[in-house]
């Protein structure tokens, strides 16, 4: 690849896949950027901690999806694709009604959206004919208008979607409740139809759009060391325990420097740049605006953005549980997905013992409850899940758990947000933002994220005299995916 004609400085606030990515796609156009991260720890809302017994916990559940060309794409300019691996094609629910008992979408290995809807038709225990038709004839706007129609559908919560289309309330609970909780960690009376359209669309017009991958190991280390390395090697720089403190700005309001809060005893510190980029989540940089822009119309629609709170929890038994190699969408009330990362992570596994990791959600309840609540309420939802193990006169023992809180996490995705989500570009001229809130054309995700830091590297690139345009194209052109690999 070719460099740019003009070199530039340029200091990142973040250091979550959105602003790695940021950096990493800077320097590879030439640039030099410094990545400055609040916290003793890389990867933001990927973040991943190693306790006293050397077991992992982590900020979620992080499974990769083959609808994401632009994280599998850095995974290949890194070389590190080996370190996915890649799953069975099919998508696993849990049947409350039948304890124990699981039902699959079995996805074949024919061109889509065939391989979609031929695994949509051969499963009978979740969805009638009826249901089938009606849902299939709901979705033919989206496949046919595109986009402009999924965009359109803001205005709608996903529920109130369904019930335009005639499809009851069956499906929504069988299917789009888990759906959604995975997604958005939150209701489908609550979240945006295009939220769900966007991702529908993907796995219907990319053949393994909806295959799924985990991490041989924590995000930390497996993901976002590589990219730092990478981003280090040609000169950029990735500083932790390095919080923003605040915003100076010059006369003509313009970004004057980033000021650092000084730690154990440290003076502040000043970084200067020739561009600034905040790759915060969206709550923290509602906080961090300089006075004058907060009376600027762009940066007041941010108000508009709020965080989703997320409940991760890691639970270690004294014996399997199960053998399944996979996400599974458990279909409770309490509980979104999970999986036995003993069975689904290299660095996890353990052929004597479980450790389950599940998403609570919605949190919105639960998230200023003890960690001890939020386990007994989860293991009562997994003896409907487990009642062979757990219940009975010999249950598995729970050994240890981790809870991890994020008050905060991506945006709230409920109907109406799309107007509020900002480019990448701002009314500052050397400001600019990155983070999966930004417009782009994922939902908030990692690979929102990704997307997100490679936008916002191509406009800071744009906005410098002779920008090498073509350089430019080739960053920003939409990767193949390479999920077929697996």
């Amino acid at each position: 690849m070719r460099v740019a004609n003009t070199k530039c400085s340029v200091a990142i606030a973040g250091a979550g896949l959105a602003g790695l990515s940021c950096a990493k796609y800077l320097t590879d156009l030439g640039h030099t950027p410094i990545v400055l991260e609040r916290r003793d720890v890389l990867g933001g809302l990927v973040a991943a901690w190693k306790d006293s017994d050397g077991d992992w916990y982590e900020t979620g559940l992080h499974a990769f999806f083959g609808a994401y060309p632009n994280m599998l794409q850095l995974f290949k300019e890194l070389g590190i694709e080996d370190r996915l691996q890649w799953k069975e094609h099919t998508l696993i629910f849990n049947q409350p009604d039948q304890p124990g008992t699981l039902s699959r979408f079995d996805v074949p290995d024919i061109p889509s959206p065939f391989n979609v809807i031929a695994a949509i038709l051969r499963n009978n225990d979740m969805l009638t004919w009826e249901q089938k038709i009606r849902f299939a004839i709901g979705l033919l706007p989206a496949v046919v208008r595109g986009q402009n129609y999924v965009e359109e559908m803001d205005k709608y919560s996903f529920l109130e979607w369904l019930k335009r289309q005639g499809v009851d309330e069956r499906v929504t609970s069988d299917v789009f409740i888990a759906a959604c909780k995975a997604l958005t960690f939150i209701n489908p009376d609550e979240v945006s139809a295009t939220i769900l359209l966007t991702a529908l669309n993907r796995f219907l017009q990319e053949r393994y759009g909806s295959k799924i991958a985990f991490l041989d190991g924590s995000p930390t280390e497996r993901l976002c060391q590589p990219i730092v390395d990478h981003i280090t090697e040609r000169g950029g720089e990735v500083r932790l325990n390095a919080p923003l403190k605040e915003i100076l700005l010059n006369p003509d309001g313009t970004v004057k420097g980033f000021l650092l809060r000084g730690l154990n005893g440290e003076p502040d510190e000043v970084i200067t740049a020739d561009f600034y980029v905040s790759a915060m989540s969206v709550d923290p940089l509602k906080v961090m605006l300089p006075e004058p822009w907060q009376q600027m119309e762009f940066f007041q629609k941010l108000e508009g953005l709020e965080g989703v709170p997320v409940i991760n929890l890691h639970l270690w038994f004294d014996r399997k549980l199960t053998d399944i190699d996979h996400l599974l969408f458990s279909r409770s009330p309490l509980l979104s997905v999970y999986a036995d990362m003993s069975n689904t992570c290299r660095e996890y596994a353990n052929p004597d013992r479980s450790m389950l990791e599940l998403v609570l959600a919605p949190a919105k309840d639960w998230i200023s409850k003890t960690e001890e609540e939020i386990v007994s309420a989860t293991m009562v939802e997994l003896e409907k899940l487990f009642p062979d193990d757990l219940k009975g006169d010999n249950p598995a023992k729970l050994l240890k758990y981790h809870v991890v809180k994020t008050p905060r996490s991506v945006y709230k995705a409920t109907p109406g947000r799309q107007q509020y989500r900002p480019p990448q570009i701002t009314p500052i001229a050397n400001f600019f933002l990155s983070g999966s809130y930004t417009m782009q054309r994922y939902l908030g995700s990692m690979e929102g994220a990704v997307l997100s830091g490679k936008l916002t590297a191509q406009a800071i690139c744009e906005s410098l005299p002779e920008a090498n345009t073509s350089n430019l194209q080739t960053l920003t052109r939409p990767p193949a995916t390479n999920a077929a690999t697996a």
